[in-house]
């Protein structure tokens, strides 16, 4: 197997069990795999292919844990700008019922695109509607074109307008469907072996938009194929109203009796905890995809990120829909995330290190992985590296890994996903992004013009 050596970074941030922090650090790759760590002058000197990381911070590709890729069809439109969730979903329902096939892929790998562009090397995503023939497939198939890690989460609502939801009937499946398809798409895409490139998850939507009968469905589907559970909860004030008046249980205790906890799990958002619910996350194992930007974006409210992790629960980062972000900027989540927690609860509450660690080690540990989110012999080989002499960094020198998240948020200079290099002195390899953006930008005006 080819070799691949990276040397000379200016900071190599292993983020490994040790959170080793090494200055003048190399990494030795061999194939897709990590095969040796440390200072330059310690690793082999000569390689099939040598990249110098002089002037850069070098650290584990990001992981984002939860995301809506066709958003990025609509987004900022007008009309939805200032609404808040359960308003904004009614307003962009009917739009995203035009959706097509050719829609889904392309507007996957322009945001796929984005996140690599912001150092993200494994990608979750949460498709919940199907109209006009469009398959997960769809998405899949764009990821494995650019290359990245993929953990498509094949999403479903069933109850509408009719039956009390929130979504038209029109965009809700049948529950056999939706069962029938989630065994296709285990069947036909998902891995599980080490260094996998392609995972699948089951993903009823929501509890406004799902019933009790397909929770409890989905749970089983999945668990006896052994693959996760992935939706959304606690996200919003209305969304616990909801809950209550249906069901007479808050969100998470709903989720408990349906059986929606465990290692096995990680919900999108839960910002409407009590110190109980927390305590029942940390007991079950149950993850949290954390996404600040969007729950500032619709006024949701604040995670109590502190209390969770304090509380032992694992917690990654999420980008959320493209459509309430509005972008697909890891860095920038990130930066966000550090920034947010010390609105209320002062300047000393989360580290810059801590966050990124949210979004590497933290979002491996959501998705179920221990062979991405660090640098570590053994460990896959997903790479990212941030050029310090830019202009976004002068004057930021004495601590360049806290700087990725206390500066403006940047683009990575290179990228390494599963040993192949993805980007290039910061630009994409073999995508064509010019032609990409022209077609996506055809596609989301068709939906928005009617």
């Amino acid at each position: 197997m080819k070799t691949l050596l990276i040397r000379h970074a200016r900071l190599l941030a292993t983020m490994d069990q040790e959170r080793r922090e090494i200055e003048d650090g190399a990494i030795l790759i061999r194939g897709n795999v990590i095969e040796q760590v440390g200072p330059t002058k310690a690793l082999p000197q000569k390689a099939d292919h040598i990249l110098d990381a002089r002037e850069h911070v070098v650290l584990p590709g990001l992981v984002n844990t939860h995301h809506h890729l066709f958003q990025s069809l609509t987004r900022a439109l007008p009309g939805v700008q200032n609404a808040k969730l359960f308003t904004w979903l009614q307003k962009l329902y009917p739009l995203w019922a035009k959706i097509t096939p050719e829609m889904i892929y392309t507007s996957a790998k322009l945001a796929l695109c984005e996140l690599i562009l912001s150092g993200c090397t494994t990608a979750s995503d949460h498709l919940y509607l199907y109209p006009n023939g469009a398959r997960l497939d769809d998405e899949i198939r764009a990821a494995q074109e650019l290359g990245i890690r993929f953990h498509p989460c094949r999403g479903s609502m069933s109850v509408g307008e009719s039956q009390g939801g929130l979504p038209p009937d029109s965009l809700v499946e049948n529950e056999d469907e939706i069962l029938r398809d989630s065994r296709r798409v285990i069947e036909s895409f998902h891995d599980p072996q080490r260094y996998s490139m392609c995972r699948i998850a089951i993903a009823p939507c929501a509890p406004f938009n799902v019933s009790q009968k397909l929770m409890r469905q989905s749970a089983e589907l999945a668990r006896s194929y052994q693959v996760r559970l992935h939706t959304h909860v606690a996200e919003t004030k209305d969304e616990e109203s909801y809950c209550l008046e249906r069901v007479g249980m808050r969100p998470v205790e709903y989720m408990h009796s349906l059986g929606w906890t465990g290692p096995d799990v990680w919900w999108a958002h839960a910002i409407w905890l009590s110190s109980k619910d927390i305590s029942l996350m940390a007991e079950t194992g149950t993850a949290v995809a954390h996404c600040p930007t969007s729950n500032m974006r619709l006024g949701s409210g604040i995670a109590p990120v502190e209390e969770l992790l304090q509380a032992g629960v694992k917690v990654g980062l999420g980008v959320d829909g493209s459509a309430s972000n509005d972008s697909s900027h890891m860095f920038a989540e990130a930066r966000t995330a550090l920034l947010l927690q010390r609105v209320t609860k002062g300047a000393d509450v989360l580290s810059a290190r801590q966050v990124l660690e949210m979004a590497t080690r933290g979002g491996a540990a959501a998705l179920g992985r221990d062979d991405i989110g660090a640098l570590a012999p053994g460990m896959a080989a997903d790479i990212i590296g941030i050029n310090l002499n830019t202009l976004d960094f002068a004057g930021a020198q004495a601590d360049p890994l806290a700087a990725l998240l206390f500066c403006s948020p940047p683009t990575v200079d290179f990228a390494i996903i599963n040993g192949q290099i993805v980007v290039k002195e910061g630009t994409l390899v073999n995508v064509d992004l010019p032609k990409l953006v022209e077609t996506h930008n055809s596609l989301s005006r068709k939906l928005w013009e009617g």
